[in-house]
C-alpha cells in the first residue's frame, strides 16, 4: 500500500470511528441522531412505506391545491418515536425535500401558528444547504425560469389567497438585488417578522416602480398560515420536492389549558388534511405522540366530548369552528399507526449493530452485554440500548467489574400545568 492509500484508509478509519463515537452517545442520551439511525435504521416498515408514499403524493401533486398530506404516530415513551422521525428526516432530504422536526413544547405551542412557523424555519434543514433556510432556499431561485414564472404569478393572483405583502416582497426580491439590506429584511418577513407598509413602500419608490399594491391589514395568525403555504411554494420553485414537517411531543398538549388543547386538536386537523378549504399544496406531515394518551385524555379525562361542547358554549363563532375541528383532530389520534414493541429478534440484531458501534467508537471488542434470557419482549428498546452502552462503559475501563445496572420508570404527567398558559399571539396588524 502506497503512502497516499495508507493516508486515505487512515482518514477512512478515523471518520469512520468518529460516526461511531457520534452515534454512540446519541444513544446513550436518548436523543437519536444522523450517525445513529442510520447505523441502526428502523424497524417499522408500515409507516416507512406509507411516509415514501405521502412523499411521492406530495412531489408529484406539485404546485397543485390540495390538502396537506399527514398522520400521526403513537408510541408509549421510549419505543422509538423521536429515532423513527430522524429517520424520516434522513429519508425526507434523501428525497430532495426541505424537513423541520419541530418539538412541542412551552416555547412553541402547538396551538400558536405564529410560534409554530417560526420554529419550523429556524428548524429547517436543507438538503446539500447549510445556512439560514429560507436564505439558501431564495438565492436558488432562477428569475429566469418557467418555475419562476409560474410562481410570480401564483403569488401576484388572487387564487394564492395570499396577503399582498407576499407579492410586494416577492417583487423586490427580484427588482432590488443591489440592495443587501433589503433583501434581509424581505427575508425576514418571509421567516416570520413583520414588515410595514410604509417599509415596502418607500422600497419601491426608491426603484423608481410605479407597481402599486393594496395592502390590507391583516392578523398575525392568518399571516402564519399564509407564510406556511408561501414557503413552501417557494421551496417548490427553488427546485425541492417540498416540505416535510415532523412534530415531536405532542402529547404535551395534554397539559395546556382546555381552549388550548382545542386549537392544538384543530392543529391535528390541519397537519394530517382534514381541514376542509385548507390548501397547502408541497406539504406533508407526521406527528408523533404516546399511546396512553388516547385513553388517559380523550377518554378518562373526557376531552373527547368536554372539549367541543365546551367550546360550543361560548359566543364567538371562531370558538365554534374550532369545536368542530377539534373534534377531526381527536379523531385522528386514534387513527395514529402504532409503534410496535421490539421482537425478540430484533433486540437480538440491535444487540450486535449496538455492539459493533461501541466496539468502533472505542476500539476494543465488546463482550455480549447482559443475558440473553434477561430479553423480554415488554422491555422497551430504548431501556435495552442504554442498558447495553452503560455496561459496555464500565467493562471497558474495568474488565473484571460486574455491573449491577437499575433502571426505572420515568412517569408521564397529563396535570395541566398552569405555567403553559400563556396569552395568545394578539390577532393584530402588522
Amino acid at each position: 500500500m502506497s503512502t497516499a492509500e495508507a493516508d486515505i484508509a487512515n482518514r477512512a478509519d478515523v471518520d469512520g470511528r468518529l460516526q461511531a463515537r457520534r452515534a454512540i452517545e446519541a444513544l446513550r442520551a436518548g436523543v437519536p441522531n444522523r450517525d445513529a439511525v442510520i447505523a441502526l435504521g428502523c424497524a417499522h416498515a408500515a409507516i416507512e412505506e406509507r411516509f415514501r408514499q405521502e412523499l411521492s403524493e406530495a412531489s408529484e401533486a406539485g404546485t397543485e391545491a390540495r390538502s396537506p398530506a399527514g398522520f400521526m404516530v403513537a408510541g408509549n415513551f421510549g419505543t422509538g418515536k423521536s429515532h423513527l422521525l430522524e429517520y424520516l428526516q434522513q429519508i425526507a432530504l434523501q428525497e430532495g425535500f426541505v424537513v423541520s422536526k419541530i418539538v412541542i413544547s412551552k416555547e412553541t405551542p402547538l396551538y400558536d401558528p405564529v410560534k409554530l412557523y417560526r420554529a419550523a424555519i429556524r428548524a429547517a434543514t436543507v438538503p446539500g444547504r447549510v445556512g439560514a433556510a429560507l436564505t439558501q432556499i431564495a438565492s436558488g431561485l432562477h428569475f429566469e425560469t418557467q418555475r419562476y414564472v409560474d410562481f410570480y404569478k401564483w403569488v401576484q393572483g388572487p387564487a394564492a389567497g395570499l396577503n399582498q405583502r407576499f407579492a410586494a416582497t416577492v417583487f423586490l426580491y427580484e427588482n432590488a438585488r443591489h440592495d443587501p439590506e433589503l433583501l434581509d429584511r424581505i427575508i425576514s418577513f418571509w421567516s416570520g417578522d413583520p414588515i410595514q407598509v410604509g417599509e415596502i413602500k418607500r422600497a419601491l419608490r426608491q426603484l423608481g416602480q410605479r407597481v402599486t399594491y393594496a395592502i390590507e391589514p391583516a392578523g398575525v395568525r392568518a399571516l402564519a398560515y399564509q407564510r406556511f403555504r408561501f414557503a413552501a411554494r417557494l421551496m417548490m420553485t427553488a427546485g425541492f420536492a417540498g416540505w416535510a414537517l415532523l412534530f415531536d411531543e405532542v402529547d404535551l398538549v395534554a397539559r395546556y389549558s382546555l381552549p388550548q388543547r382545542a386549537r392544538s386538536y384543530a392543529e391535528l386537523a390541519r397537519w394530517t388534511g382534514n381541514l376542509k378549504g385548507e390548501s397547502y399544496p408541497g406539504i406533508t406531515s407526521v406527528l408523533a405522540i404516546t399511546s396512553a394518551y388516547e385513553n388517559e385524555i380523550l377518554v378518562d379525562r373526557n376531552d373527547r366530548e368536554a372539549v367541543p361542547n365546551k367550546m360550543r358554549l361560548r359566543p364567538a363563532a371562531a370558538d365554534q369552528l374550532v369545536a368542530s375541528q377539534a373534534e377531526r383532530g381527536m379523531r385522528q389520534i386514534g387513527k395514529a399507526l402504532r409503534l410496535t414493541p421490539p421482537t425478540l429478534a430484533l433486540v437480538d440484531e440491535t444487540h450486535e449493530k449496538v455492539r459493533a458501534l461501541h466496539g468502533q467508537a472505542y476500539g476494543w471488542s465488546p463482550p455480549p452485554a447482559g443475558s440473553a434470557d434477561e430479553r423480554l419482549a415488554s422491555t422497551r428498546m430504548r431501556e435495552y440500548v442504554r442498558r447495553w452502552i452503560n455496561e459496555w462503559d464500565l467493562k471497558r475501563l474495568y474488565p473484571d467489574y460486574q455491573p449491577d445496572i437499575e433502571v426505572s420508570d420515568l412517569d408521564l404527567s397529563y396535570t395541566e400545568d398552569a405555567e403553559l398558559e400563556s396569552h395568545d399571539e394578539v390577532a393584530s396588524s402588522q
